[in-house]
């Protein structure tokens, strides 16, 4: 008996030792699949994928590819994987695209999506996603996604929007206006706070975050010809309304200066976790990652709301996520890609990382997102509003990112900056 014993045990350490042999060989640093398998597929990606810094959320993604390509055990993913330098590498790749060097299927950041579709390298995705999947997208994620043709030209699997965070043990009412934010800010300094924070460094963040603002006063960007006109008439008098009223946050110390050289998310997290902060405004999904750093009982203090508008009933939030895209003229591999942005990301990487699905019916499919806060999330996105899809947009945002700079650290007035910004958008938009 005990000798039966001892060989059972020695076949199933066997059977675990092959499996794990195995699982290795469909998946190394840079490679999905078995080394000799017949077909290729070049996938280059950000952090949503084995490569994430998280080794749980890491190790989650692997598993997702591990059981993909075991579905297609004919292929191979030479995994590539993209810097934190966003920006840089999506310019890199569409130029690689233009020169027929692109890989066969990349993460496209859907603020940049309408670059890629107007030099025409982006492969058709129509045939193998289903109307009822693409009826069942947020309608701007389905605007994001279709050319003039309507043919789908990427699958935008993730989305997110902004909020403001606040600490109810010291602001216990959420802000509904503008005012309200400023009166809360002040309030909470002479709790030791140092107001509200926002990102107001130059990336791309502190453009979308401060979007919001412009949004909900019913300013606009371009016009239907995808013209910069944020600097002229009535878009003009919105726009400086919506920049003086950052100015006056910093101005009247409900925001500290030093919102000028933000240009992280993590740095409002940690100014949370250090208790620096009773208000800041961020990402949905910054609400996971505040219940991972903070003590229980310091997480339940913690709780969202919209972000305020000029008035309570004017409001908006801006929505970005990421992409899926082919580059690829060979079928095989456009369908490939297809399959991965359905099978690993329309879903399970959602799930996975608690990023909100761009799909309606998703919501309710899985468990994570049945709480109460991703719920609010949900009846936020049908009001998201998305960067404009026009190839002005990156040049329109840098724009923005030095004109707050300038307007936040008193180096120029709101109209002069204002001015500079558009002339400078206007001269790029004449290049185009």
């Amino acid at each position: 008996m005990k000798s039966a014993t001892v060989s059972a045990l020695a076949l199933s350490t066997i059977l675990f030792s092959a499996s794990a042999i195995f699982a290795q060989e469909l998946a190394t640093k840079d490679r999905i699949g078995l080394a000799d398998a017949a077909k290729t597929l070049v996938v280059r990606l950000t952090n949503d994928s084995p490569n994430n810094s998280d080794p749980a959320i890491a190790e989650g993604y692997q598993k997702l590819f591990v059981e993909f390509i075991k579905k297609h055990p004919e292929w191979k993913l030479q995994m590539q994987f993209m810097s934190s330098d966003i920006g840089t590498e999506q310019a890199k790749m569409l130029e690689q695209a233009k020169a027929g060097n692109a890989p066969d299927c990349a993460a496209v950041d859907s603020f940049v999506l309408s670059q890629f579709m107007v030099n025409k390298v982006l492969a058709d995705f129509t045939p193998y996603f289903s109307k009822e999947e693409v009826d069942d997208l947020f309608p701007f994620i389905r605007t994001g996604i279709t050319d003039k043709d309507q043919t789908v030209r990427a699958w935008w699997w993730d989305t997110d929007l902004r909020v403001l965070y606040r600490n109810k043990s010291i602001v216990p009412d959420a802000p509904e206006t503008w005012d309200d934010l400023k009166k809360a800010a002040l309030a909470s300094t002479k709790e030791g706070m140092e107001g509200v924070l926002f990102n107001g460094g130059r990336w791309e963040g502190t453009t979308f975050d401060w979007l919001a603002n412009y949004w909900a006063l019913g300013g606009k960007l371009v016009d239907n010809s995808g013209k910069p006109v944020f600097g002229e008439g009535e878009n003009k008098e919105k726009f400086l309304k919506a920049l003086n009223y950052f100015k006056d946050l910093v101005d009247s110390g409900a925001a500290p200066k030093r919102v000028s050289t933000i240009a992280n998310y993590d740095d409002m997290n940690a100014a949370a976790a250090a208790g620096t902060t009773a208000l800041f405004i961020g990402g949905n999904w910054q609400y996971a990652q505040l219940k991972t750093t903070l003590e229980e009982d310091e997480f339940k203090n913690w709780t969202f709301s919209p972000i305020p508008g000029p008035t309570a009933d004017q409001r908006s939030t801006g929505t970005g996520g990421w992409t899926i895209a082919s580059f690829s003229k060979d079928k095989d591999k456009v369908e490939m890609c297809a399959n991965l942005a359905r099978e690993v990301y329309m879903g399970p990487a959602n799930a996975l990382q608690q990023q909100l699905p761009t799909r309606k019916s998703l919501f309710d499919k899985y468990e994570v997102f049945s709480t109460e806060a991703n719920k609010t999330f949900a009846e936020a996105l049908v009001n998201g509003q998305a960067r404009p899809g026009v190839p002005i947009y990156p040049e329109i945002s840098n724009q923005i990112q030095i004109m707050m700079g300038d307007v936040l650290s008193g180096t120029k007035k709101p109209e002069e900056a204002l001015d500079a910004a558009f002339s400078a958008a206007m001269e790029a938009y004449k290049r185009l």
